[in-house]
């Protein structure tokens, strides 16, 4: 059996690399070979219970923690928590702010959750939806009086073209230069932010806005309509709708399983013939389209024009959303529902206890440090370990 693995492991690549059967069946090999035997049982689903129970739990800590933050200014921790339940879903109002807020975070998820399934760090989510929203505000500006379904499909293709283009050109950097993708993705939010603010306050900006500068306006006719008896716009079917072919691209495909090889170990999907250069700027251009639609989608839902009110900052509670959903495009769901959530009760915290707006944003960082430490929790916890035993 080691030697039959060992020829499996050393056989030459599919010619060309555009075998899929070819690339699965070699990847099944390594896959395959002689390991551990397969728990059964509870142990069984001892890793998917693990993988709710540890952010679970992180979450509640990050509660706890900013209970005592906001007890330090002098404010009842139960009532900020009752607050936040309220201006969340206390009320239909609230329940429909949470959803509009949660729209957008399904999508910038998806920025980091994908790149993430072939081994990257992609934190450039930001940058690719302002990218998405300036570049659908310049095809629907210039497409002004054309009917609607074509302003909105082309607008639809140049948001996502633009993210695409946007994180595709680190992880090409990341493949072919060797540059960390982390930091490149990071820097080029600060790009997308100043490329975005030189236009609206330059060539692309509307001589009638004075005291704000703003691109022209796409036009109410050119508007992402709310789903009817709602004040919900369609984005939020949109975002649920990529997600779940996220996770069947992921989960159910011959790309996305190379995909998961080539980030699971890069040297057997190396000696099985991936084409890992394609898989990176395939996952990280895919990336980057979600968070570019939902720039556009900010834009022609809610905004209307562009300009510094773009930078929302939805790209980077995108990046909490997928530690928090541990890259799962699935679990992304109700995970961006809760974060929306959260930011809803923004105001109702600052009108009601004196909290400032920000508030919010600090739970957000605790939950951040929260969910990177859980990751040492993994493996360690000893019911799992007995559950694993005992298989």
């Amino acid at each position: 059996m080691v030697d039959e693995t060992a020829s499996t492991l050393i056989r030459p690549p599919p010619a060309g690399h555009g075998d899929a059967a070819a690339i699965a069946s070699n990847a099944a090999a390594v896959v395959a070979a002689p390991g551990p035997r397969p728990r059964r049982g509870f142990a069984a689903g001892g890793t998917a219970i693990e993988a709710v129970l540890v952010p679970a739990g992180a979450l509640i800590l990050s509660l706890l923690l900013f209970g005592v933050f906001v007890a330090c200014a002098g404010v009842n921790p139960l009532a900020v928590y009752r607050y936040m339940v309220e201006g969340s879903v206390g009320s239909w109002f609230s329940v429909q702010n949470t959803l509009t807020r949660a729209a957008p975070l399904l999508l910038t998820g998806l920025c980091t959750a994908l790149p993430a399934q072939a081994g990257l760090m992609i934190i450039g989510n930001e940058g690719a939806f302002v990218m998405g929203g300036l570049a659908a505000a310049m095809a629907g500006v210039a497409l002004h009086g054309a009917p609607a379904p074509l302003a909105l499909a082309a607008m639809t293709l140049a948001g996502t073209a633009a993210g695409a283009v946007w994180i595709a050109f680190a992880g090409g950097l990341r493949h072919w230069r060797g540059v960390n993708e982390t930091i490149s993705s990071l820097l080029l939010n600060y790009i997308a932010i100043a490329i975005l603010n030189q236009l609206v306050e330059g060539p692309f900006r509307d001589p009638r806005s004075l005291n704000k500068p703003s691109s022209p306006s796409i036009g109410y006719d050119h508007m992402i309509d709310s789903i009817p008896g709602t004040e919900i716009h369609w984005g939020l079917v949109v975002g649920i709708v990529v997600c779940i072919a996220a996770y069947v691209l992921i989960r159910h495909t011959t790309i996305g399983f190379a995909t998961r090889i080539a980030g699971g170990n890069l040297r057997a999907a190396r000696m099985v013939g991936l084409p890992i250069g394609w898989l990176v700027m395939l996952t990280c251009a895919l990336g980057g389209a979600a968070a570019g639609l939902a720039g556009m989608i900010e834009l022609a839902a809610v905004q209307e024009r562009a300009s510094a009110d773009l930078v929302t900052g939805y790209g980077y509670t995108g990046i909490l959303v997928a530690f928090l959903a541990r890259q799962n495009p699935l679990a992304i769901i109700p995970v961006a529902m809760l974060l929306g959530g959260i930011g809803a009760s923004g105001g109702l915290l600052q009108r009601h206890l004196g909290l400032p707006d920000a508030a919010t944003v600090v739970l957000q960082g605790i939950i951040f440090v929260m969910i990177l430490a859980s990751d040492a929790v993994y493996g360690r916890l000893p019911w799992f370990k007995r559950a694993d035993a005992a298989a």
